[in-house]
């Protein structure tokens, strides 16, 4: 079999640790604040950077581009590796097409490695979640072409559920209207929403009440669980600087299904400054997004 390895981008928020035990290759979408440009050397720590924004702070963000995921593969070709890349969803970035352009470039200069770039249509750690499943794949011995047709296959089984504590940040990146980001603050409605399966954020439901809106994933799965209720060991939960409401959760998760693996991490700054402090998302295998 030959030697391969796999690539993401950070937007998949799996813990840095994850990354260098499993042998992953990462690149990296960088943010402003400020007037502070910050790449992955000089990432603020997350408490901080979410604590600006709930002071005011409003960050801006710059998706991977073609010499950022040149970079990052490269050196593994050097070395004699195939490179098997999830990218983060095309719905919401152009980080997948940069990867793609950058794997054509190197594939023709080294005509004897191969390159397959998977959009993910996945963010977060639901991103993170196939990353994680994939990797299970590749260390059971499975060949790089196995693995990618198996991710192209579940990608859209990955169900993304998720709500966030202030409607302003996503009416400042288009998710929501003016009207429906006042009167919800008015109101203390929370929206529950999904990533589809064009990896787009649709909003699907809201509540009144955070605790109402913790519950409303929590059912969410419930929904979309199917066929695989038997076989869900694993949930991903990230969060927007909210620690104890993920933990809430994971309890609440724990008990309907007999979870053996959770990783809880915090919602990388690139996609915070959209989402805001206080985003909760769960991630999970399901029969539909």
């Amino acid at each position: 079999m030959r030697d391969y390895i796999i690539t993401t981008d950070n937007n998949s928020d799996l813990p840095e640790s994850y990354y260098k035990q499993h042998g992953i290759g990462c690149t990296y979408l960088s943010y402003s604040m400020d007037g502070v440009d910050y790449t992955h050397d000089i990432f603020l720590p997350e408490q901080e950077f979410y604590e600006r924004m709930r002071n005011g702070s409003l960050p801006t963000t710059a998706q991977v581009n073609p010499e950022s995921a040149r970079k990052l593969m490269e050196p593994y070709l050097k070395e004699g590796k195939d490179i098997l890349h999830f990218a983060f969803s095309s719905g919401l970035s152009g980080s997948y097409n940069s990867s793609r352009i950058a794997a054509e470039e190197l594939m023709e200069e080294f005509p004897e490695r191969k390159i397959i770039v998977v959009d993910s249509l996945s963010a977060s750690l639901g991103q993170g979640l196939l990353v994680h499943l994939a990797q299970q794949k590749k260390d059971a011995g499975e060949d790089m072409e196995a693995v990618a047709a198996w991710a192209q296959e579940n990608k859209k089984h990955v169900v993304h559920m998720f709500t966030v504590d202030d409607l302003d940040h996503l009416y400042r990146g288009g998710r929501v209207s003016k009207t429906t980001a006042v009167l919800g603050g008015m109101l203390n409605i929370k929206p529950v929403m999904h990533v589809d399966d064009e990896g787009k954020l649709v909003a699907i439901g809201k509540v009144r009440g955070r605790r109402r809106a913790i519950l409303e994933l929590v059912k969410g799965m419930d929904e979309k669980i199917g066929s695989f209720r038997e076989t869900c060991d694993t949930v991903f939960i990230s969060h927007g600087d909210c620690e104890e409401d993920a933990r809430f959760l994971e309890e609440k998760i724990k008990e309907k299904y007999p979870i053996k693996t959770v990783i809880i991490n915090y919602v990388c700054a690139t996609i915070g400054a959209h989402s805001g402090p206080g985003t909760l998302a769960l991630f999970f295998m399901g029969d539909i997004r």
